[in-house]
């Protein structure tokens, strides 16, 4: 009777397929060595689950090539640049929040227009966009009291020292985000911020409505998102 020994060895959710004692029944079966071995590995990972968050590889949520913004986001963007050009100051930047993804992907982009080029960086959204803490905005709001995340286009204002450390004003000025300054939505930096919390449990923590980052990246943001600067926030 044909006999196959397989081993399956799992470490830190990598999977090691090791198969013995199969090459006298190749022949007999009609199957060559290459098609085997990719139909044993697609048949053992199907068995094995992920015991923990950090087992899980996440692929990104939505929009374009990781590293890039939406392009359908980009000319948003930039037609809110355009229509906002009296305020702006700096044309050669845009600072774009992609809340199509989650909250688990880099989703905040620091685009230099001149180049091409973009950075991107966790941000956290509001606990009243992601009620049930999915990971996900599921809407935006303008509403005092709602600590939701506003879309729309964002004047980024002065810098200022609160509760978090320094941080940034941010004046919305399209209809949904007016009540930016009123209801104190700003960029600053939030422990919560950070792939530790990724690894634990898939999403990092939400904010108030405020454009929260990671302790390491609030430095690079208020460098290089200054006054004068368009932040723009939206979905695909």
């Amino acid at each position: 009777m044909m006999r196959l020994t397989v081993l399956l060895l799992r470490s830190n959710a990598l999977e090691t397929l090791f198969i013995a004692s199969f090459e006298p029944y190749l022949a007999l079966m009609n199957i060559g060595r290459r098609q085997f071995i990719h139909s044993a590995v697609l048949g053992a990972s199907l068995l094995t689950v992920p015991s923990k968050a950090a087992d899980i590889v996440f692929r990104p949520g939505t929009g374009a090539e990781p590293g890039s913004p939406s392009p359908l986001l980009l000319d948003r963007a930039k037609a809110a640049l355009a229509a906002h050009n009296a305020r702006i100051r700096n044309h050669d930047l845009l600072a774009i929040a992609d809340f199509s993804k989650p909250s688990r992907d880099p989703r905040f982009y620091v685009v230099d227009l001149r180049s091409g080029k973009s950075d991107t960086f966790l941000v956290a959204h509001g606990k009243g966009s992601d009620p049930s803490h999915s990971g996900w905005v599921q809407h935006f709001s303008n509403v005092h009291g709602s600590e939701a995340t506003s879309a729309g286009s964002y004047l980024v204002g002065e810098t200022y020292f609160g509760q978090y450390g320094e941080s940034r004003r941010l004046i919305g000025l399209d209809p949904q985000n007016d009540q930016a300054e009123a209801r104190a939505i700003v960029i600053h930096p939030a422990w919560y911020v950070n792939r530790s919390l990724i690894q634990d449990q898939g999403k990092i923590g939400r904010s108030q409505g405020c454009f929260a980052f990671a302790k390491d990246d609030i430095n690079v943001i208020l460098e290089r998102v200054a006054p004068g600067c368009l932040l723009y926030a939206d979905k695909v």
